[in-house]
């Protein structure tokens, strides 16, 4: 299995990667069981193909176009776009996760709200707004791995998992979304359905950037594949959640892109 994780690794080995992988802790998860890319690995490994990671766990998605990763992903699509068979992106999942990030974009009180898109704050700084930020973040990104990758380039996108919002962190920390639900008034009985119109909404937003290349641009729609015993916290899967997701849904997008 060819998975790199730095350019110095992939030089020392004489290797020259197919596949970008630019991504958040879904791709670098480090904890026992492995990241998602873990898994892909052995997919792809079936074409020969070899991974290179970008990015690290808590990026979010500005990191990759104006951030602390823009340098790492430019440099790498200088050098090796040219060969790239495939740019993976998870971006956008620690964007909307954490107190700082999710709580603004819900009503400051949530106590009467009866359905999900009641709990959020509509019109500046609204999820809306959110949404905007986060597609063109992705328009930008797509459009520079476009300047330096082949035309039968596939960029594959995912819409990540309808997380459980619990409470639990890593390591005995709090967790991400539930402290932001509960801070806002969110009922209880609306908590988890909050979650899940989030990553809907999200997955809506991929789906509009990937409208306007439907050859290339791809999505692996992993909402709803995982069941509670698979998750680790709130927002990280164990490792046999990670290799259902790889396995159940990327593989078939995989295979039809002809990457594995």
């Amino acid at each position: 299995m060819s998975i790199y994780w730095s350019t110095a690794e992939l030089d020392r080995d004489h290797k020259t990667p197919t596949i970008l992988a630019i991504g958040d802790s879904w791709f670098w998860y480090p904890f026992p069981g492995g990241s998602l890319t873990s898994y892909l690995g052995p997919i792809v490994d079936s074409k020969e193909h070899v991974i290179l990671a970008k990015g690290m766990n808590g990026a979010e998605a500005f990191d990759y176009v104006d951030g602390k990763y823009r340098k790492d992903v430019i440099h790498a699509l200088h050098f090796y776009g040219s060969g790239l068979s495939a740019v993976f992106i998870s971006g956008g999942g620690n964007d909307f996760a954490g107190f700082n990030d999710m709580r603004p974009l819900l009503r400051l009180d949530c106590t009467d709200a009866t359905t999900a898109a009641d709990c959020f704050k509509s019109g500046d700084g609204g999820l809306s707004d959110f949404l905007e930020r986060m597609e063109l973040y992705y328009r930008t990104l797509i459009g520079r791995i476009y300047t330096y990758t082949s035309l039968d380039c596939h960029i594959i996108t995912h819409s990540y998992d309808y997380a459980i919002p619990d409470g639990r962190g890593v390591l005995g920390k709090a967790g991400w979304l539930k402290q932001a639900l509960v801070d806002a008034g969110v009922p209880v009985h609306l908590q988890q359905d909050c979650v899940h119109y989030l990553i809907d909404e999200f997955h809506k937003m991929l789906e509009r950037v990937c409208a306007m290349d439907k050859a290339h641009l791809l999505i692996v729609d992993s909402r709803g594949t995982l069941g509670p015993d698979d998750w680790a916290n709130e927002l990280h899967p164990k490792g046999e959640g990670f290799r259902k997701i790889a396995e159940e849904r990327w593989t078939p997008v995989l295979q039809a892109a002809n990457l594995a």
